[in-house]
């Protein structure tokens, strides 16, 4: 089925490209900018400054479970209103923020209601295309989706070279308003009255309590929740690390880029070696690498009382950001395998209680950067360990109860 007889396939994926894109976009270029935000607004500490963005993956990690289940039964244009409302006001609330505590109820908001435009940017692919058709759209999507951590920082330092922070926040407003504009005009409903479901508490329930119950699921999805965790504990302090600690200034978005390069290399690796090899062994493989490089770089950066040279670190970072990018696509695709008769309402829930898990085990991590590397090497031995017992101990528990 061809996107819409009204405009082209072409504009089709770039339409789902911003509207997946508003996250990211969110998330990294505010990165730059958390040292004026700090200096502005005077938060009590200064690791603080970290909750902008945490506080942002809270709220749309709440944000899936509602907008998932509202987007089957009321549609998908209108679930992607309510989202981009919503973050609009956030969006808003942010840029006039009088005080650090509007500004992270603000960033809640807005995170909240990026939920919505997620989870409707892969329905609305979902609901149009199939097989091969699907995977060639997700395709170009994904590209775009990788590139925009890559250039996100390197736009935000743009910006605060011609205006403030808060500029940056009325940036992404209108970034938003384009995008429902958009969305609105050329984008028909693609889910149909008769292919709606009723909005249902038990629905849900039932769906969380299959989740619980496969270790499979909550092995695969606890297991993102670390890794994730760990990417959490280094975003919210690459602002300190590299700009503080490191002293790079503006040079921050090329570094920044790098690393965020490798997942996305990591991501191309997977899709050409995961038929091969299988997701299990690779995932296996890559987790077991990565707690390996994990405890050598914790090692190294203790030798050096938490300050080893730039190349060393960012050496053993791309490492473990490669391992991870190997790992998410498929502890997440693992995770869903056995939920394929209820696939929309498990992607919900695996997503954000891997996303609350991550924010509970990132945002302390995070919070005890003291200058040095040496809490986010931790966090990333921490969180292969962990990831590598929990996904064996589910393949275990499997077996056993096959048997």
């Amino acid at each position: 089925m061809h996107a819409s007889p009204q405009r082209s396939g072409a504009e089709f994926v770039a339409l789902v490209a911003l509207t997946t894109s508003l996250v990211a976009m969110s998330i990294d270029s505010m990165l730059p900018a958390l040292g004026d935000i700090a200096a502005e607004l005077a938060p009590p500490d200064p690791n603080d400054r970290q909750l902008v963005l945490t506080t942002f993956f809270g709220g749309l990690s709440l944000g899936q479970l509602v907008f998932g289940p509202v987007s089957d039964s009321f549609g998908r244009k209108r679930a992607l209103y309510a989202g981009i409302s919503l973050f609009f006001l956030g969006g808003s609330c942010c840029a006039l923020a009088p005080s650090f505590g509007w500004l992270l109820f603000g960033r809640a908001l807005a995170g909240f209601g990026a939920a919505g435009p997620r989870i409707v940017a892969v329905a609305v692919v979902r609901d149009q295309f199939a097989g091969r058709a699907m995977a060639r759209v997700m395709s170009f999507v994904s590209t775009v989706f990788i590139l925009v951590p890559i250039v996100a920082p390197a736009f935000g330092q743009a910006v605060l070279l011609i205006g403030s922070w808060r500029l940056l926040f009325w940036l992404l407003v209108l970034a938003a308003l384009v995008d429902l504009v958009w969305f609105a005009l050329r984008q028909p409903e693609t889910l149909p009255p008769e292919r709606r479901t009723p909005l249902s508490v038990r629905r849900v329930s039932s769906a969380a309590a299959q989740v619980f119950a496969h270790p499979i699921t909550l092995g695969y999805t606890l297991a993102t929740g670390c890794v994730f965790g760990a990417f959490i504990s280094y975003l919210s302090t690459s602002q300190q690390l590299f700009q503080e600690q490191y002293g790079i200034g503006k040079m921050f978005p090329v570094y920044f880029g790098v690393l965020a390069a490798s997942l996305g290399v990591a991501s191309l690796t997977n899709a050409r070696l995961v038929m091969r090899l299988g997701m299990q062994r690779l995932a296996r493989a890559a987790a077991g690498f990565g707690s390996l490089v994990s405890a050598l770089a914790l090692l190294a950066a203790w030798s050096y009382a938490g300050h080893p040279p730039l190349w060393m670190f960012m050496g053993g970072l791309l490492v473990c950001f490669f391992c991870n990018g190997i790992l998410f696509g498929n502890y997440n695709a693992r995770a869903l395998e056995p939920m394929g008769h209820i696939a929309g309402v498990a992607a919900a829930i695996t997503g954000s209680l891997s996303s609350l898990l991550a924010i509970g085990f990132g945002t302390p991590l995070g919070r005890a950067y003291d200058g040095t590397v040496l809490p986010v090497c931790a966090s990333y031995l921490l969180a292969s360990l962990a990831a590598l017992s929990l996904t064996e101990g589910a393949e275990w528990l499997a077996r056993r109860r096959a048997a």
